[in-house]
């Protein structure tokens, strides 16, 4: 069942707090080595593509005991099972010109697309989040609109719309957890379980719970 925005919001006020007090470990900080990455990557929401706009999510040291993926572009597979992979074959990743690889600040952005499909492509960025600055984005995406809940011991944003011109759907996957962020944008390509592999990637001894039913309305997403 999904939840009101009022009830929505709390739950993830509580969450957060409580992820907050749970946190230990290493502070996550931007990779001085990244500044020899191409120079397409920026420290702001990378731009695959001059049809390609994605929105940004904070990004910052936070604490967090979570290791980012390594070795972009194997990587980007590295975190996705057999069955999501399956999905995507024959679909390039991070492509020339497409804008995936090591932000300065650290974060790791895995791009699929042909540069030459407008439509059709899908953008995750995986990066430190402070917990604070991630809160309020996410409290601000639940006011706009999308269904958050609490599964495998983070906090979970999901929302579809149409494309403004093609006959595309268009979305975005949120998933917060341990100081770490995994923000999916997708454009026509949204692969069944995308997300849940990735989450189960970082957090191997993950803490899978129940996953709501979501409403007839609903659309899929990664």
């Amino acid at each position: 069942m999904t939840r009101t925005a009022p009830a929505r919001i709390a739950a993830l006020g509580a969450a957060l707090m409580l992820a907050t007090v749970m946190l230990a470990g290493c502070v996550g900080t931007p990779d001085p080595e990244s500044s020899t990455t191409a120079d397409a990557l920026t420290t702001t929401a990378p731009s695959p593509s001059p049809s390609v706009t994605i929105a940004p999510f904070p990004m910052g040291e936070s604490v967090s005991t979570t290791a980012l993926p390594a070795d972009l572009p194997q990587g980007c597979r590295d975190i996705l099972d057999a069955d999501v992979l399956a999905q995507l074959e024959g679909v390039p990743l991070n492509a020339d010109g497409m804008g995936g690889g090591i932000r300065a600040d650290s974060s790791r952005v895995c791009v699929w697309g042909d540069p030459g499909a407008a439509g059709t492509w899908l953008v995750t960025v995986i990066g430190y989040s402070p917990e604070r600055e991630a809160r309020d984005a996410l409290y601000a995406l639940g006011n706009d609109g999308y269904t958050c809940y609490e599964p495998r011991g983070g906090i979970r944003c999901e929302k579809t719309w149409d494309h403004p011109t093609l006959p595309v759907e268009e979305g975005r996957t949120l998933f917060y957890r341990d100081g770490v962020i995994v923000d999916t944008q997708f454009s026509n390509l949204a692969p069944t379980g995308y997300t849940n592999a990735i989450i189960d990637a970082l957090w191997v001894t993950g803490l899978p719970t129940a996953t709501p039913t979501p409403s007839a309305s609903a659309s899929p997403t990664p």
